[in-house]
């Protein structure tokens, strides 16, 4: 948790979709953000940082999530899903959000590190 947001994670490895003969492992994962402060929040930005087990690091970076930029007010949640694309089975993601609250003043919040793998849902670190 940072500054009064909770970010939790569960990533799944899609089978049905991954082609390991052409080094194709799909993941999805499921966000939950929980505003447990007393501010009202907008997500406005996402960080991510992917490494692959094969030593590649892919940055991704972009306004809001999955096309939205929530606003969350006290108590509020904002779940939703996404995937990525390993070449390997396995790996892990972390990164940050940021968001704004009412009187403007930008809040970083970390994404804990996750771990993607073939043998089943990672766990956060």
């Amino acid at each position: 948790m940072t500054d009064d947001i909770r970010i939790s994670v569960r990533p799944t490895y899609v089978e049905d979709h991954s082609k390991p003969a052409d080094g194709q492992y799909v993941f999805s994962y499921a966000i939950r953000i929980e505003n447990v402060g007393s501010d009202t929040v907008q997500l406005m930005t996402r960080r991510w940082l992917i490494w692959d087990s094969i030593g590649e690091e892919t940055v991704v970076e972009g306004e809001g999530v999955v096309g939205e930029q929530p606003v969350l007010a006290p108590g509020g949640v904002h779940e939703y899903e996404s995937f990525c694309v390993l070449k390997s089975p396995s790996g892990w993601m972390e990164g940050h959000y940021t968001f704004l609250t009412d009187d403007d003043a930008a809040v970083e919040a970390q994404i804990p590190r996750f771990t993607l793998t073939t043998e089943g849902a990672g766990e956060p670190h």
